[in-house]
């Protein structure tokens, strides 16, 4: 028994502990892990910065509920864009000026007129329009009804003028330009049209009153066109397929 006694003390008195063991433990798995993911060095969340490294805040000098002079606060029109006063008349977007239809009436009017090349040079219907709805409308009251035949001829009359224009010009002009002149240069017929509804322009009076009105069309579109394009000494060239055009509309009006 003495013996067994020796035996036993002698196998409890060692010097390995429970603590070095999970020590040890801990530093196997540290060692495996870095081995498989690799070591990465987290740095420091809250590390010290000297005073003078930080940025100083300003006092707040303003009171409560009222800003200092230096805010400016930005206003809806900065954000959304300009105001309404800032934006062009709702004419001029649309691009209609009536100092433009007027002064191209006046030419058409005044055949003697020097005309404009860069007012006439621009692409105006408003004033054709409103020319060919009054001749359409003057052929109504002498009881024809020819708004079709009207927007036809003048469709394919544009179109003729157009192709001719640009062979003979050396700049061209827009289709736009050429509707714009002929359109303007209308205003005569119109004239022609309202004599028919009082009286007969089919007697020897109407056949001359005829001729002076195609004259009268004819010369002042070719005016136009030539001031417009810089054709110097091709008036009577252009104002020869006008006068044809002009033509069909007499014919309209008279018979």
């Amino acid at each position: 028994m003495s013996g067994f006694d020796n035996f036993n003390t002698d196998f409890y008195q060692t010097s390995y502990s429970i603590d070095e063991q999970a020590q040890q433990y801990n530093e196997n798995h540290a060692g495996a892990f870095n081995k498989q993911y690799g070591a990465y060095e987290y740095p420091q969340q809250g590390g010290y910065a000297p005073p003078e490294m930080m940025q100083q805040q300003q006092p707040y000098t303003g009171q409560i509920y009222q800003p200092t002079a230096t805010y400016t606060p930005t206003s809806p029109q900065s954000v959304y864009g300009s105001s309404f006063e800032d934006e062009p008349p709702l004419l001029e977007e649309l691009g209609i000026n009536f100092d433009h239809i007027w002064q191209k009436t006046l030419t058409v009017l005044h055949p003697l007129k020097v005309a404009d090349g860069s007012i006439m040079n621009e692409t105006d219907l408003a004033g054709p329009m409103v020319f060919c709805l009054a001749f359409g409308a003057t052929l109504l009251l002498a009881g024809k009804i020819q708004f079709g035949y009207v927007y036809g001829i003048s469709a394919i009359g544009c179109l003729g003028i157009f192709c001719l224009l640009n062979l003979m010009s050396m700049t061209g002009v827009s289709f736009g330009c050429v509707s714009s002149v002929l359109g303007y240069c209308l205003l005569p017929m119109i004239i022609l049209s309202a004599f028919a509804v009082i009286f007969s322009l089919q007697g020897m009076m109407g056949v001359v009153l005829t001729a002076l009105i195609i004259g009268w069309c004819s010369f002042s579109a070719s005016k136009i066109f030539i001031s417009a394009l810089a054709m110097d000494g091709q008036q009577l060239l252009v104002a020869y397929p006008c006068a044809l055009l002009y033509g069909v509309f007499a014919l309209i009006s008279v018979f």
